[in-house]
């Protein structure tokens, strides 16, 4: 896999995240540890996507 193919799919995995937090957040009773959990892994692939494209 090269780093193109892997920034896109931590790009899909990072939209991912964003739904299911804004999924949780929509609930009526949200597990705010489940939101701050997905959340931390949001930014970590997002760490990711920086350290493959360089910046």
């Amino acid at each position: 896999m090269g780093l193109h193919d892997k920034n896109n799919a931590l790009k899909d995995k990072h939209q991912a995240l964003e739904n299911a937090i804004e999924k949780e957040e929509k609930r009526p009773h949200p597990d705010d540890i489940e939101i701050v959990n997905l959340k931390k892994q949001k930014l970590r692939i997002k760490d990711q996507m920086a350290a493959i494209s360089g910046t």
